[in-house]
């Protein structure tokens, strides 16, 4: 028994590195830290500074602190799959300089701030999928050019930024499955791109519309350009919201869902249709234009009855002339025609 014991404690040793916060797993070896299934609900503290790949999926976390991994600087694999954020700050992870790969699968995000993931410059892998992330930001984020997988699959995206795309040159593949793309004029610029970069050789599950209803379950590559048309320009909406945007900026940012309403509701699709005939400033002033309108055509009308009466008349004048011209010559010549026949007789 004392053997076994013995045994025991050199494999513990052995497993548990120092510094090693409760319910966790450091392994010297690996260098690395397993905390998953444990409860947590922030990022553990007491992290050997040493280790390079944290997990920390199936727990209860809610928020990253600022300066949730100061102590962990060669972190390269960090997995927080299966948690409970529903946002990240901005430079949360900051501190990661090394990391190359981010696995923030099956979480509660509604969406990725600009700039969420700056200063991780050997990042290669960003899992977002199975959120509920409606919007992506335009950027991820400086020295954030080498990530080469990107994945937003099973999320409530309607549409996507092509500045995002071309903001990531290094990118093999992309996975998109599983959103309610809408497609119409807004997502010219995500299919330019993809057909791009399928045409370079990369790698993407392609994207399913959603709506309208007429090309939904349509690859959107199958979707020919003529049927999107351009998107009208609103260039007082886009002044009102930027202003509103301004003196109410910290409302909005409270509320995500609020302002994914105005841009996705039934407001955002209608940027999208057709515009209708406009219709007249007033009543007033369209029974005006109506009146004028007759007015002008009356007119028109009595100068063309005017033009053919004269006309009328004209001919009649000419025809009665030309006649009155040739009666003498024919009575004239009716007597010349009547003399051989009665000097004959005589």
């Amino acid at each position: 028994t004392g053997n076994w014991l013995l045994v025991w404690s050199v494999i513990s040793l052995a497993h548990t590195a120092p510094g090693c916060p409760d319910k966790c797993l450091c392994h010297t070896a690996s260098k690395t830290a397993d905390c998953k299934n444990r409860g947590f609900t922030e990022i553990p503290a007491r992290l050997p500074p040493e280790i390079q790949i944290l997990q920390l999926q199936n727990n209860r976390i809610w928020r990253i602190n600022q300066n949730a991994f100061s102590a962990t600087p060669f972190l390269k694999i960090l997995d927080l799959s299966n948690n409970s954020l529903s946002s990240v700050a901005p430079g949360a992870f900051q501190k990661l300089r090394y990391l190359q790969v981010l696995n923030l699968t099956r979480n509660l995000m509604h969406y990725i701030e600009n700039k969420t993931f700056s200063f991780l410059p050997h990042l290669k892998e960003l899992d977002l999928s199975s959120n509920s992330i409606i919007r992506l930001p335009e950027t991820f984020g400086n020295s954030t050019g080498n990530i080469t997988l990107l994945s937003v699959k099973h999320n409530k995206l309607q549409k996507m930024e092509r500045i995002l795309l071309e903001s990531l040159p290094n990118l093999k593949v992309v996975l998109f499955k599983d959103n309610p793309w809408q497609c119409n004029c807004n997502i010219f610029g995500l299919k330019l791109w993809l057909e791009s970069f399928l045409y370079r050789g990369g790698i993407s599950d392609g994207i399913i519309c959603s709506a309208p209803g007429i090309r939904k379950g349509k690859d959107l590559l199958k979707v020919p350009y003529e049927l999107f048309g351009a998107c009208p320009l609103r260039t007082a909406h886009v002044h009102l919201a930027s202003s509103h945007h301004h003196h109410h900026g910290f409302e909005h940012r409270s509320s995500p869902k609020h302002g994914h309403h105005s841009e996705h509701g039934d407001g955002g699709r209608a940027i999208c249709e057709p515009k209708p005939k406009p219709r007249p400033v007033s009543l007033r002033h369209a029974i005006a234009t109506v009146v004028i309108t007759g007015v002008m055509c009356g007119i028109l009308c009595l100068m063309m009855l005017a033009a053919a009466v004269y006309g009328c008349a004209y001919a009649a004048i000419t025809a009665k002339c030309h006649k009155e011209h040739l009666a003498p010559v024919r009575q004239h010549g009716t007597a010349e025609e009547k003399e051989p026949f009665e000097s004959s007789l005589a």
